[in-house]
């Protein structure tokens, strides 16, 4: 038995019977039918949050949205997840979510809305699994159904105005897919220590495999908790625990594996570069630039680490850079957590709420000292891995410790859950401090009130205090969050770098992170230097750049147009992002020299000078280069033969070169 089925004070105070007959049975039915309701209105809830204002957005992340046109014309393109559909490189990352993408293009057209609303279902369903989750954890601590049921729907709330979690499941970054399956697999893994059930384990097992395809070994940072959690709590033997952890490492291997041995089995001649390695390796890929390189900032070929969000350290989740995407509830998700631990320290093994804590709290913990102290590549927008951890400690811990609020123990570790809500948001939202200059002083007053009547609360009979009590605590602990979410969604975001929270236009004078993240998404991080002479070369009138993408003149799409049929590719252009507006204005193969970052060798200089001579590229267009980074220097080399070879015209506005004269 778990240690929270001994309910406090209220404990009279309880759901009737969902089954049986008479009276009893009929107030059970609807009990039921409100539950489903209250569900329903959350998820439409967080459904109008997630579409509102959505094609607003237009393609989004250019690099994602050309994949998927790509994999949309050709089913090559498609299962490697080229940028083109003449497959001359991947995208840099697995193409699970640009499989999804791709198939919603193939039936519903280009158009951002067939781009970004399968985003925005991923994350309905990521609060409507949480919420079974978190339910499923709370109903066998608890003799009230409504409080499992609300636990449940507390959790799913706190995700869906996380305002990270309202960016990117508004946007195409393979992120919103990620954390999909990231909670999938935490479901999978309660109900089968519940159930003892292996195959909810195996389950379990090929959605962290699937997470593999999305993002590769980002998702593996929640497996320690899985595992832990499984080991400690579930039914069988040591022994038996052990083998059935086996399994499931074995179906997260061959779930996670087929794509790659597929890729790496395939002959070079008869697949896409692989973007990201510089030696066409998938494995270099996984271990290096998304892997590795990760944490000790020596991705090669990357824009460099450490670039600009913060000195990796222990409160970088708190930083002006990441805090107001995911830190408001991350000290109360913590102390809720705590105080179930020690609540339920003298609870059996097998435990179900220290197993559920176990997981979410694993996989909180775990993800932010990883982004904290990583040294490579890393964006605010990574920190939605953390969200359906915190949420799901959130409305555990919540629920569960309100209904033994008559307790000193538990009431001392709700209010301190809401006065650190409070705290949090009063700084948080002093990052921005001409949005909503009020709202941190309200929150602060509401929490601090909210924490005081806690315990006046505790010690009453008085329902309509606990009412008053309940609604002031979620108010004081999900205004700033809200606050920024709906500000979010009222943003357009584009291009390779974005951010949650009011946009600097409504900041003037703040710290310049919602800046960054819209308004100068499309400029190059602080460590990015452009040339125009030497090894670095920007033809005149170039457009777009490495991280933005291009936006062609009436004129130059018709120019790419003319003929297309002849040719393979109808431009080449450096870098993923520059080559993706050619291609999404235009439909059009359009060739990302040096990939992503323009710092591929894909295509080396003699390669590309082949190409040329056998017809198959019309033009080139001039643009940024990388200059002094680490990576391959083609893209360089090909542009300086370029200009030395022919002629530069101008289109648009746009300087090209017609590569079959």
């Amino acid at each position: 038995m778990s240690a929270f089925a001994i309910s406090g004070r209220d404990s009279t105070v309880q759901s009737q019977p969902e089954q049986g007959t008479g009276q009893g049975s009929a107030v059970g039915r609807l009990g039921a039918i409100r539950h489903r309701l209250e569900l329903g209105a959350v998820l439409l809830a967080t459904t109008a949050l997630y579409l509102w204002n959505l094609g607003a957005s237009g393609w989004a992340n250019p690099f994602y949205s050309a994949a998927a046109q790509a994999g949309s014309q050709d089913w090559t393109a498609w299962f490697f997840g080229s940028s083109d559909a003449a497959n001359s490189i991947t995208v840099d990352k697995p193409p699970a979510s640009l499989w999804i993408m791709g198939l919603s293009v193939r039936l519903f057209g280009l158009n951002a809305w067939s781009i970004l609303v399968p985003e925005a279902l991923m994350g309905v369903a990521t609060a409507w699994i949480l919420y079974l989750a978190v339910r499923r954890a709370a109903a066998p601590a608890t003799r009230n159904s409504t409080l499992a049921h609300r636990a449940g729907l507390v959790a799913a709330a706190v995700l869906a105005v996380t305002p990270v979690a309202t960016l990117m499941f508004r946007f195409n970054n393979p992120d919103a897919l990620l954390v999909l399956l990231m909670t999938a697999a935490a479901y999978g893994v309660i109900r089968s220590i519940q159930e003892d059930r292996l195959r909810w384990l195996l389950l379990a097992g090929v959605f962290i495999g699937l997470g593999f395809l999305a993002k590769q070994l980002q998702v593996l940072l929640v497996v320690p908790g899985f595992a832990f959690a499984y080991l400690l709590a579930a039914r069988p033997g040591l022994g038996r625990r052990l083998l059935h952890l086996l399994t499931a490492g074995a179906a997260v291997v061959v779930s996670a594996g087929w794509w790659p041995a597929v890729v790496e089995l395939t002959p070079a001649a008869l697949r896409p570069y692989i973007g990201g390695s510089q030696n066409n390796s998938i494995l270099e890929l996984t271990l290096g630039y998304n892997g590795l390189g990760r944490l000790n900032g020596d991705e090669t070929g990357s824009v460099g680490g450490n670039n600009g969000w913060g000195t990796p350290g222990l409160f970088r989740m708190f930083n002006s850079e990441f805090g107001g995407q995911i830190a408001w509830l991350i000290p109360s998700a913590l102390v809720l957590g705590a105080a179930l631990l020690w609540i339920g320290r003298q609870a059996v093994r097998t435990d179900g709420v220290r197993a559920s804590v176990v997981v979410w709290g694993c996989w909180v913990l775990l993800t932010a000292l990883t982004f904290s102290f990583m040294a490579g590549i890393i964006h605010p927008y990574y920190a939605v891995a953390l969200a359906p951890g915190i949420s799901g400690l959130t409305g555990l811990g919540a629920a569960l410790l309100w209904e033994r609020r008559s307790q000193t123990v538990a009431a001392l570790f709700l209010a301190a859950a809401v006065t650190a809500a409070g705290l949090t948001a009063y700084g948080l939202l002093g990052q921005t401090p001409t949005f909503m200059p009020w709202l941190r002083w309200v929150v602060l007053a509401l929490s601090l009130l909210a924490s005081v009547l806690v315990a006046v609360a505790s010690r009453t009979g008085i329902k309509s205090l606990w009412r008053v009590t309940a609604a002031l605590a979620v108010a004081a602990s999900l205004a700033g969050p809200l606050a920024y979410s709906l500000s979010t969604a009222a943003t357009t975001h584009s291009g390779a770098i974005v951010s949650a929270g009011p946009s600097a236009a409504l900041v003037p004078g703040g710290t310049g992170r919602a800046g960054f993240g819209r308004l100068q998404q499309n400029a190059p991080p602080p460590n990015h230097r452009q040339n125009t002479q030497g090894s670095g070369w920007q033809g005149a009138g170039g457009m777009g750049g490495l991280l933005g993408a291009s936006t062609p003149s009436a004129g130059l799409v018709t120019a790419l147009k003319a003929g297309a049929a002849r040719y393979t590719w109808a431009a080449a252009a450096v870098g993923s992002n520059s080559a993706a507006g050619y291609q999404l204005a235009t439909e059009l193969p359009v060739m990302a020299v040096g990939g992503f970052n323009g710092t591929d060798p894909s295509p080396t200089l003699e390669q590309f000078r082949q190409l040329v001579a056998e017809g198959k590229i019309h033009y080139f267009i001039a643009g940024q280069i990388m200059s002094g980074d680490s990576g391959s220097e083609a893209a360089t080399e090909i542009a300086a033969w370029v200009k030395s070879a022919f002629a530069p015209s101008t289109i648009g506005g746009t300087t090209v070169y017609d590569l079959s004269q």
